[in-house]
This record gives C-alpha cells, structure tokens and sequence, in this order.
C-alpha cells in the first residue's frame, strides 16, 4: 500500500506539471488578444495623430558670416588675404513659457478593441528677449534672419489654423524646414524676417493650439520660466516624464495638474531633442488592461491547481475516499478553463463583473462535480467553498499589485496551517498499514 501511495503522489504532480500545457497556451492567447489591442491603437494612431509631444516655441537665428583670413607664405613671407563665409545659426530659449489647455478624452473602438484620443484645446503665450548676435573684428554678418519654431511629433493632431500674435500683429504657421540637429520633431513655423546686427529684441507672442492625439501627451519645458497647467474630466491620468506636477488634484471628475519648472532644473538642449526624455507627460490610460491582469492571473494558475490537488489529497488520507487520477486530471481542466472564461467574458464587459461570472461557473462546475465523486453535496460545497476563497485572494490581488506579495504570501501561509493543523495527529508511518487493513 506504501507504493500504490507513492504511486498516487507521483501520479498528483506528473499532471499538476502537464497542466502547465493548457496554461501557457492560455497565456499566449492572451498576448496575441493583447498584440491585436496594441495594433488597433496603432491603426487608429495612423489615422487619426500619435502620441504627441509639443517642443517650443522657440527663436531661430540664421546667419551667415564672412570672415577674412591673413595668411603668410612661410617660403616667401608673402602676405595674403582670403574670405570665407559660415552658415551659423543660435538658439533663443523663451524667457517665459505659459501653457493652460483642457483635454477631452474619446474612446474609439474597432470591433472589441478600444483605443483613447485626447483632444486638448490650449492657450500658449511666451516672451523672448535677446540681443541679435554681433560680428567679430574680422568679420561681417550676412542675411540675418529669424524664424519661429513650434515642434509638434504629429502636426496631423492640429485641427485648426491658429493665428500667431506677436506684439499685437497676427501671423500664421507653415510648415517650414529646420535642421533636424535644432529640432528632430515636425516643424511649424512663423518667418520674423530680418534683423538688426547686435539691436535688442523684446517682444510677446501667443496662440491657441487645439491638438489631438493618441494615449499620450508630453511637453518639453523650453522657456527659462515654465508655467503649464492642464485639466481634464479624465480620471485616470498618469503623470510621468522627467517632470512631475507641482500640485495636482485627481478625482472621479477628473483632474487638475500644474507644473513649475525653471531653468535651473532642465536642460534645455535636451528639450529639443524627444528622444532625452527632458519633458513632462501625461498618458490618459485604460484603469483595468484586461489582458495584463489576465496574464497575471494565469501566473497564479499553478498555485490553484497545487492548492486543489492537495485539497483532494488530504481528503483522500483523512476521509480514506479514493480520488482517481482522472478526477484530478478534470478538476484541474477545469481550473484552467477560468482563465480562459475570463479574457474571453472580460472583453465584453467589466473586468470585475467578467471575473465574478467565470469564477461563479467554474467553482458551479466543480463543486457539481464533486459532490458526485466524493459522494455528497457536504462535500462538494465544502470545497466550492475553498475555491471561492481561492477566487477571492486572487481578485484581490489583482486589483492591489503593490500587496501583491503580501498576499500570495498570507495564502501560502494559510493553506500551510492548515493543511499542518489536520495532519498534526496522523501517523504517516502507519498510513499504509491502516489503510491495507481497512
């Protein structure tokens, strides 16, 4: 009888492992679904605008200079002079960079596929005061011009043509061409024409943007003095970036962020360039991805199918009621098949509503079942009633990821004690001599 026991407990785990098949191809029908998610965004993306990240405005100088060059023959000592001209140009940052905008957020879908367009309706107004540059002794400026620049990753977000007013005369944006070395990003641009060698500039500008994009909206804080404040009914915001807010208010009526950033505290070369990460951001984001916490759940699968098996197995030493291996086999099918049942149902409704219903059907169906294999209704609601502790634990950590840890660990604890506190009087060595003479 000692063998046919081992027998049993090498028969439990052979398919607690085999039941890792079904899970891991229920974990990649997950990541497919989620894939398909991630394509559809990016669909909706291409046509409508992308994530978006706003860079500017800033002033571009442009300038050529001609310089003159003495040079001395060193064989002849002859003197001779040469002129060459340079293409240079100079980045002015604003002295003050304000931005206050409201974003509206609209869900898309394509099939049962979801994905989010901001739409933000914003004012943005700076201030610029620099001195045009000034040539050197041996030098003279040539066609100095200069040129407003606004950076936007997806200028098809801009759903207007704003006007650009600058010391109370109006303009109107181009889509110019700038070296990506001042700016990577798409360019809209405002010419300001000439200017005068060395002569001071102060001058005001604003304009409205009404920008639309997708999940994701950042700004570089360029301005020596950087004022943002933006707002939205949308209650699930994430701040992130290298800049987080000031203050901000979060509620179910959305929220309110604003943000304070000087000079000292950015860089501002690397403002220009989206790829430093020198901006702050906010992405409008989903509350329960239902494909990430159902690829979490099914990490768990493992733990629930052990915990049943040794349920049964305790049941069978205590109650000495045989349970066959294809009980085992059944039971465990069915556990898997919950997590299936829930990415299934949860792409159809509610995530807490898609878990309480396939966790409702999957514990229906084994406690049903068992209450036939082990004889009676006691028994088989008893461990419908484990399971709906076991579904319990789960949701819970599903819903709290930071207790995670805390709570697979309370589990583990729990089911130990337990299994402890019925075994703490069996005699294990005379287990098979009982039972050989039962």
């Amino acid at each position: 009888m000692d063998r046919k026991l081992l027998y049993k407990i090498v028969a439990i785990v052979v398919m607690s492992i085999l039941l890792l098949v079904p899970l891991a191809l229920i974990e990649g029908q997950i990541r497919e679904r989620s894939q398909r998610q991630h394509e559809v965004q990016q669909n909706i993306a291409e046509s409508a605008a992308g994530a978006q990240t706003l860079t500017g405005p800033i002033v571009v100088l442009r300038y050529r200079e001609r310089q003159r060059e003495t040079r001395v023959a060193p064989d002849t000592g002859k003197v001779t002079e040469h002129t060459r001209v340079l293409e240079h140009h100079r980045l002015i940052a604003p002295e003050s960079l304000s931005i206050d905008g409201a974003a509206k957020v609209e869900t898309r879908q394509r099939g049962i596929y979801q994905a989010r367009l901001f739409h933000l309706d914003s004012q943005v107004a700076s201030r610029f005061r620099f001195s045009a540059p000034v040539a050197d002794a041996n030098a003279e400026l040539l066609d100095l011009q200069a040129m407003l620049v606004v950076g936007l990753s997806d200028p098809r977000g801009v759903t207007s043509d704003p006007e650009v007013t600058i010391n109370g005369q109006r303009h109107r944006f181009a889509s110019g061409k700038v070296d990506p070395e001042i700016m990577s990003l798409q360019p809209l641009t405002v010419a300001l024409g000439r200017i005068e060698a060395g002569k001071p500039y102060d001058f005001s500008m604003a304009f409205p943007l009404h920008l639309t994009g997708t999940t994701r909206l950042a700004i570089a804080p360029v301005g020596d003095s950087n004022h943002i404040a933006l707002k939205s009914a949308w209650p699930h915001p994430n701040f992130g970036g290298r800049f987080l807010p000031r203050e901000r208010s979060v509620g179910a009526e959305g929220f309110s962020a604003r943000w304070e950033i000087s000079h000292l505290a950015r860089n501002f070369d690397n403002a220009l360039n989206p790829g430093s990460g020198e901006a702050l951001s906010i992405d409008f984001i989903n509350p329960v991805n239902v494909y990430l916490q159902s690829e979490r759940a099914v990490k768990y699968g493992v733990l629930f199918i052990a915990l049943t098996f040794a349920g049964f197995f305790l049941t069978e030493i205590l109650r000495r009621s045989p349970i066959h291996p294809l009980q085992y086999l059944l039971v465990g099918l069915a556990l898997a098949i919950f997590f299936l049942l829930l990415i299934a149902v949860s792409e159809h409704m509610p995530f807490a509503n898609a878990y309480g219903l396939s966790a409702a059907a999957c514990i229906g169906l084994i406690g049903w079942y068992l209450a036939g294999a082990l004889g009676g209704w006691r028994q088989g609601a008893a461990f419908g009633s484990g399971l709906t502790g076991l579904y319990g634990v789960l949701f819970g950590v599903l819903r709290s990821e930071d207790n995670a840890l805390l709570m697979g660990s309370l589990l583990l604890f729990l089911a130990l004690g337990a299994t402890m506190l019925a075994t703490r009087r069996l005699d294990w060595y005379g287990l098979g001599r009982k039972t050989e003479e039962a």
